[in-house]
């Protein structure tokens, strides 16, 4: 129990099974005491019981409250194709071709609005409270995680490999940035995202990093994703050469991974967030860690694309900060940050990084990847990925309830081994119960999910 004080007695405390704070151990009956938007007290449900006697008691039973979970890579914008994009798998390029072209072709903005507010309340059905979201639609991505009452950082994208047009689409960028900037609330801000090395060329990118590092904004690019990117930078060859050649755009290859062709620019100067990075060598993970650079790792997303698997050991052990990315449901199918976890570890334990059995992630450690680990890659860990006295209330409710996860002898191995979001019964946001009971409380997902049909029809047509 802490010792942590207010005046006013707090309006709610949240009771289950287990309380699992990720700062400290679990707590076996523990009790979660909230005031406003604030966590006021954490500990065994006992003493919270009785300090708290005239407060509302909420009680979860056999379930754990946990801190929300974050999705340190996501594109909400397009929701509205999963499954559209599953014929194109197997050629990663004329996959990201049919996606471009039907987001800017057939989307409207409202339309992209609309994926982007069901792509949030998948999110918040599954225990998600915080989102990193690359996005070519900002706007209407930030439009939707402030309906829905999510936190997290919009990164507008940018694209651009023709050096002649390097200065007007970053001006376009910049004037985007202005605009969303005025809609930042205190719980989505805005970022900026040069898309990848293979779609923005080396004087834009080289604009976008000293715009952010002036403006102090967050970064996040898709970095060393493909075996046709390592190609591409090293090699000046590969499909993506092949592209810009036949648009009579001139590529000479720096010969050196991405890593370290970002690092010559300047663009981990700005110690950005780093979707995928699967291509890193030991000298580019050294590299990471010296600049402050953070990895969103997507092991779903890599493996359905055949990108294969991220060093995801090699980068805890150095000290890289790790969040846990849905990436967009197009790639992955699901925004379920617990599964995410789940496969993180598996592929961890079947890959060749490990020396002996010892070294195998952990259910806990896996925890920690999607919770603070997700605060830390998203800089955020002075405010959430932990339940602790004095933060925002943030958290989920998982119920341990169900025949896939009984018996429970560890509550971490059944989060992470056994459960999934669909066992979520509870979201709550800066103290705002957003999903509870089946239902999201703030937007009306019947319309939703009317009008997401009309764009599948218009998609499929």
């Amino acid at each position: 129990m802490t010792d942590y004080k207010l005046k006013t007695i707090p309006t709610n405390l949240y009771c289950a099974h287990w309380v699992l704070p990720i700062s400290s151990a679990p707590i076996l009956d523990g009790a979660v005491a909230i005031h406003g938007d604030q966590i006021v007290a954490v500990g065994s449900r006992p003493p919270l019981t009785a300090e708290y006697s005239e407060t509302h008691i909420r009680d979860f039973g056999y379930a754990a409250i946990m801190p929300g979970l974050i999705n340190a890579h996501s594109h909400l914008e397009l929701t509205a194709m999963r499954g559209f994009l599953e014929t194109e798998e197997s050629d990663f390029q004329s996959w990201l071709k049919k996606l471009t072209m039907a987001r800017s072709e057939r989307l409207t903005p409202d339309d992209l609005y609309i994926s982007a507010a069901w792509g949030a309340c998948e999110a918040a059905r599954a225990g998600v409270t915080c989102v990193a979201d690359a996005s070519d639609a900002a706007w209407e991505s930030m439009s939707a995680l402030r309906d829905v009452g999510l936190r997290g950082t919009v990164f507008q994208e940018s694209f651009g490999p023709d050096p002649k047009f390097a200065v007007d689409n970053f001006e376009k960028l910049k004037s985007k940035f202005l605009r969303l900037r005025e809609a930042e609330t205190p719980l989505v801000n805005v970022g900026v995202s040069p898309h990848a090395v293979y779609t923005v060329c080396a004087s834009q990118l080289e604009l976008i990093s000293d715009f952010a590092i002036a403006e102090k904004l967050p970064l996040m690019m898709h970095v060393a994703e493909s075996t046709a990117e390592e190609m591409f930078v090293r090699e000046g060859g590969g499909p993506d050469a092949r592209g810009l050649q036949n648009r009579g755009i001139a590529w000479t290859a720096p010969g050196v991974s991405t890593i370290q062709y970002l690092a010559k620019l300047g663009v981990l100067e700005t110690q950005p967030l780093l979707a995928h990075c699967i291509n890193v060598d030991r000298s580019d993970i050294e590299t990471l860690v010296e600049a402050g650079a953070k990895v969103a790792h997507c092991p779903k997303s890599n493996a359905k694309l055949g990108h294969s698997r991220a060093p995801l050991v090699s980068f805890l052990e150095k000290g890289v900060s790790v969040g846990l990315g849905s990436d967009s449901v197009a790639s992955n199918n699901t925004c379920d940050i617990l599964e995410e976890a789940r496969f993180a570890v598996l592929f961890a334990r079947a890959g060749t990084e490990l020396a002996n059995v010892g070294e195998m992630l952990s259910a806990h450690e896996a925890l920690r990847l999607a919770t603070i680990g997700g605060a830390r890659a998203l800089g955020r860990q002075e405010q959430i990925g932990t339940l602790q006295p004095g933060l925002p209330a943030d958290f989920a409710v998982v119920s341990l309830g169900g025949r896939h996860q009984a018996p429970s002898y560890d509550p971490a191995d059944t989060l992470i081994f056994s459960s999934s979001g669909q066992d979520v019964v509870l979201t709550v946001v800066a103290g705002r119960e957003i999903y509870r009971e089946g239902t999201i409380t703030t937007i009306d997902e019947t319309r939703l999910r009317s009008r997401l049909r009309e764009i599948v029809e218009r998609l499929s047509s």
